[in-house]
């Protein structure tokens, strides 16, 4: 889900420097809403709960989030992305949506999301460097019967690249999504990308933005575009929170949308 990913990125780039073995926990929401090339908006709100194993270079991470959708009936979800993963990156798996069309009936389901898992090892570091290589799966399990999901597995492998200069940073991601496909549509595979930058203001706070954009999985969909800005704080020894905002350039994106993080790094 897109401001999920925007948050654990403000929280990544700010404890890039810190980070020792260990795991962390993180637990929030997400709000947007969009026309997605309707009549009517649709809105969704999404909560995830991410966990993760930090060892040496690699991390692993989990997210079950809870998903509830509210527009048009056919709107296919499902094409959410993997979580926040890499040295800057936003594991950026997003493709946008697939329209109903105008005149649907306007419905609200909701339920267990899907299912998100990533590996995030670091190919390169140094003191004010990182490149990252992630892969990650997306497990078909939220409900395509209610629309909040494809009911199909999608996998994705991407480079994060990250370079601090004093109390500026600069990131940027370029990825490669294979979608699994459900009976009667044909996906295509697509590459995404991100760039930004962040600036540490004290030793507890960190604002940033950064530019999302992916080619849509649909032929004839326009590709997502996304225009994002965040600020995380410390709250406590290894505890953050993070709230971003975000603006969708597309149909494939939404029009707005807010998200809250606090996460827990031990």
């Amino acid at each position: 889900m897109k401001n999920s990913n925007i948050v654990l990125l403000g929280m990544f780039v700010s404890m890039t420097a810190t980070a020792e073995d260990g795991g962390g926990l993180s637990a929030g929401f997400d709000y947007s809403s969009g026309k997605y090339g309707n009549a009517e908006s649709t809105i969704i709100l999404y909560v995830p709960v991410t966990g993760k194993y930090i060892t040496d270079n690699l991390t692993l991470s989990l997210t079950v989030p809870y998903i509830s959708i509210t527009g048009p009936g056919g709107i296919v979800r499902g094409m959410g992305r993997i979580g926040m993963t890499g040295a800057g990156g936003s594991g950026g798996m997003g493709g946008g949506m697939a329209s109903a069309g105008a005149g649907a009936a306007k419905t609200t389901n909701s339920g267990l999301g899907d299912i998100t898992a990533s590996a995030d090892y670091t190919i390169f570091s140094t003191d004010t460097s990182n490149v990252n290589l992630v892969s990650g799966i997306k497990f078909g399990t939220a409900d395509e019967n209610k629309g909040l999901g494809t009911g199909r597995n999608d996998y994705s492998v991407q480079i994060d690249g990250y370079r601090g200069m004093n109390e500026t940073a600069l990131f940027a991601t370029l990825g490669y999504k294979i979608y699994g496909s459900p009976p009667g549509v044909d996906f295509n595979n697509v590459p995404y990308g991100t760039i930004g930058a962040s600036w540490q203001l004290d030793s507890g706070k960190t604002v940033g933005g950064m530019f999302e954009a992916a080619k849509s999985p649909s032929g004839g969909v326009a590709g997502r575009r996304e225009l994002s800005a965040y600020v995380t704080h410390m709250i406590a020894p290894g505890t953050r929170i993070s709230a971003n905002i975000l603006k969708g350039f597309s149909d494939a994106s939404p029009d707005i949308g807010v998200g809250i993080l606090v996460s827990h790094i031990y």
